[in-house]
């Protein structure tokens, strides 16, 4: 059982990293999209797709996997992946949910 509870925990891990990087890339293109519509006319450019929702973690061992999603944003911080900002909203999305 502590293996499946493992296995569990760094798929949650894994998708909130994902769902963070995602996020990142998203608002980095909306924000060149929105500079190149300054330029020309905006009929020529469609709007940005939306994200899709981020999917809920599983409720298997809870804490545990809330613990290895804020030591995976720790280190996202440290290499520079995050801002403070972001690692602060991913943060109290983790600890509030």
């Amino acid at each position: 059982m502590p293996g499946l509870l493992r296995g569990v925990a760094r798929t949650a891990v894994v998708a909130g990293t994902a769902t963070a990087v995602s996020n990142r890339v998203s608002r980095r293109q909306a924000g060149r999209w929105a500079q190149q519509e300054q330029a020309p006319p905006p009929q020529q450019y469609a709007p940005p797709p939306s994200a899709p929702p981020a999917a809920a973690p599983a409720p298997a061992d809870d804490m545990s996997s809330k613990i290895a999603q804020l030591k995976e944003l720790g280190e996202l911080k440290e290499q520079g992946v995050l801002t403070e900002e972001e690692f602060a909203a991913q943060k109290s999305k983790i600890l509030g949910s």
